[in-house]
């Protein structure tokens, strides 16, 4: 077996090359080779030592297979100490990426040279930690605190001439990593340069950091990693010696370990690579992907259009007429401004994308040679049957037939083909060229190939992909009508809508239901209720009418300037609609409810039962196969805090057994609407977890 670290003597240099394929991670083979490299390059009298990656990269990161185990020595803070104290003179030499760990260990080192390509970045915050080895005390000291500050709060990546710039480097040259290692450390070795260790610099100026400290809790939305990286890096620059600035970094590195947070954000990490692994999917090619009609230009057709070309697929966009294609074009061109001005893309490529890779159509006729069609028209059934009618009369044979569809039976539009093995939902969330979540719908006589393109479209669009069954709403927006149902039950009991926003944006959602409502529009909730009063509403379920009225008055939220909240011209955000409180007022009047004061705690208690119960319903019924799919669902399409995980993980760090007593005291008021999920009673009986679900499903 090759060992993780070979060591090599050229001249009056130790030559460590890392060799621990694919990233280089740094298992406990790769810090005890070091380790033991170190001593040996002592031992045996040389003067340098330089270190360096084989492969595609340096140290990408730590192990993730380590993660959640008891670490072995050498410990990644130890090897670090002992790296920085060598008498002699080390080097590293960075390609690829040094995230992290790797970083850690570059920074520990006394000189660092890297390739333009290279990357740099300590992104422990996304996983509910701080740096942990250093970081927050080294980086301060070669960047100074702002911009330390700037990157560890972040978790940014830096390319190499940033990181030069900002000091994390001292060189950046082109060529082979080890050649321009050796020869970067022999001419520090011939000038006759020092040993330059970071942690013996003065400690870097501080800045005012109980206000850093507040803006970067608030701008994470209560995430609490990177407002305690603030305080470590204070320590680093406040200690009495560099020592206690590592001892508090590791003391505030080991509350986060022990946090909640973490377990969500570690839950989050994994579960975002396994959602688009499926086992039916293992050897099942897709189909050909390279060109695409999306047939509707409004706000969702443009962004999805503007999605697949950014990903490099042309694109032929329908629309019923030419002033409406025009103005779909001038969507799809605005869009794309957006990614210009952003450096996303050049002016050139801008140019591309609008007048070759586009094409705007009026005629169904031009969807003929398509490989794929996405349709984005309204939601309703007939008029997707229409569609659907259409695009089977004209596509090739081997078209796959999409449908953008929210809510509505993916088999039923299926059937109204002669191909409904060719038939998927898509389900893209707006504007779609930036939001992350694609709900792939498989109806019941879908072909796992057209599966299978269905993901790979989602990963050429840069998308978190989950597989969703057919049901009315499919995972998302099924789980969102029932916890905005219990939104509004607590409205009519006595909460406020700007009360229920405010907690639910405490618990660290992006925005509550209600202001959400009004982003949306208050007239696609409408229909839904119209819809549904028109389907058959059963007699024992909780219905209410204030925000019917609301849009009878023709206030649709931010389009119209007035929802629930009101909006101004110019100004971020809206205030509270008067009129809303009066509306709810009279209704519970009309009920004979008399309204009882909420906590922010009950609020968010009982909103997150209802999700968390309905979730469950949703993988017991095999709507989603497992209950990462409905977590990464809310996480990327539904503003759920990142940090928590996901519902049903968040679930599992409360406990089921409580939520499940707590749902079974709800249903003493409302047994109808609070009916335990069956899934969620069996696991509490048989003292599971949904996370045990995940990992029979892996």
């Amino acid at each position: 077996m090759t060992e993780a670290i070979a060591y090599e003597r050229v001249g009056d240099i130790a030559v460590l090359k890392a060799q621990n394929p694919p990233v280089n991670a740094l298992g406990v083979d790769v810090r005890r080779g070091l380790q033991a490299g170190i001593e040996r390059a002592e031992s045996e009298g040389a003067k340098a030592v330089l270190i360096y990656g084989d492969g595609r990269t340096y140290f990408a990161g730590a192990d993730i297979r380590e993660f959640g185990k008891a670490p072995l020595d050498p410990f990644l803070p130890d090897l670090c100490s002992r790296i920085e104290a060598s008498p002699l003179l080390v080097v590293s030499s960075l390609h690829g990426t040094a995230l992290g760990g790797g970083l850690e260990v570059a920074l520990s080192c006394h000189y660092r040279i890297a390739v333009p390509t290279a990357k740099v970045g300590l992104p422990e915050v996304h996983l509910g930690i701080l740096p942990g080895a250093g970081g927050t005390q080294r980086l301060p000291r070669v960047t100074g605190v702002e911009a330390a500050l700037d990157l560890i709060t972040s978790g940014r990546h830096v390319g190499a001439a940033e990181a030069l710039k900002l000091g994390i480097l001292d060189k950046v040259e082109d060529g082979d990593p080890r050649e321009i290692g050796l020869a970067y450390t022999k001419s520090l070795l011939d000038s006759g340069a020092e040993r330059r260790a970071v942690g013996e610099m003065p400690a870097p100026t501080p800045v005012d950091f109980d206000a850093v400290y507040d803006a970067v809790l608030k701008k994470g939305r209560g995430q609490q990693s990177p407002a305690t990286a603030v305080r470590s890096i204070q320590a680093g620059c406040e200690a009495e010696s560099f020592e206690a600035g590592l001892k508090r970094e590791r003391e505030l590195f080991m509350e986060l370990m022990n946090s909640d947070q973490r377990l969500g954000l570690i839950h989050a990490f994994f579960s975002e690579r396994a959602v688009s692994k499926l086992p039916e999917l293992k050897g099942v090619a897709p189909r050909a992907l390279d060109t695409v009609g999306v047939i509707g230009g409004g706000t969702m057709g443009a962004g999805i259009a503007t999605a697949a070309l950014l990903a490099g697929i042309r694109v032929t966009l329908l629309e019923m007429n030419q002033d409406a294609a025009d103005a779909a074009k001038g969507r799809i061109q605005g869009n794309l401004q957006g990614a210009l001005k952003r450096g996303k893309i050049s002016q050139e490529k801008f140019d591309a994308l609008t007048n070759d890779a586009l094409t705007m159509a009026i005629d169904y006729d031009a969807l003929a040679q398509v490989d794929l069609v996405i349709e984005a028209v309204f939601e309703d059934m007939d008029v997707k049957k229409q569609v659907f009618t259409k695009l089977d009369a004209v596509c090739k044979p081997g078209a796959i037939l999409a449908s953008n569809t929210s809510y509505l039976d993916v088999n039923e539009i299926a059937a109204c083909t002669s191909r409904p093995q060719d038939v998927i939902g898509l389900h893209f969330f707006s504007p779609a060229h930036v939001m992350k979540l694609l709900e792939v719908v498989v109806a019941d006589e879908t072909a796992l190939d057209v599966v299978a393109t269905g993901f790979e479209l989602g990963k050429k669009l840069n998308k978190i992909s989950v597989r969703a069954g057919v049901c009315d709403g499919f995972i998302g927006n099924r789980i969102l009508a029932t916890y905005r149902t219990a939104a509004d039950h607590m409205v009519l009991d006595g909460a406020s809508p700007f009360q229920i926003d405010k907690a639910l944006t405490d618990f660290g959602f992006a925005m509550g239901p209600f202001a959400v409502s009004d982003l949306a529009g208050l007239d696609i909730g409408w229909a839904v209720r119209k819809r549904k009063r028109a389907e058959g509403m059963d007699p024992r379920a909780r219905d209410s009418s204030y925000a019917d009225k609301l849009c009878e008055g023709g206030n649709f939220g931010q389009k119209t300037g007035k929802g629930y909240y009101v909006y101004e011209a110019g100004k971020r955000g809206g205030t509270p609609n008067p009129e809303v409180m009066e509306l709810i007022e009279a209704e519970r009047a009309e009920k004979g409810i008399t309204p009882r004061a909420f906590t922010d705690e009950e609020i968010v208690r009982k909103y997150m039962a209802a999700m968390v119960n309905e979730a469950a319903k949703v993988v017991g019924e095999g709507i989603a196969r497992r209950p990462l799919d409905v977590d990464m669902t809310l996480l990327f399409g539904y503003g759920f805090p990142r940090y928590r995980g996901g519902p049903l993980k968040w679930a599992d760090i409360v406990g089921l057994p409580e939520l499940l007593a707590d749902i079974k005291r709800y249903a003493e008021a409302d047994d109808y609407f609070w009916q335990p999920a069956p899934l969620l009673e069996q696991l509490v009986a048989e003292r599971r977890s949904f996370d045990d679900l995940n990992k029979e499903a892996s």
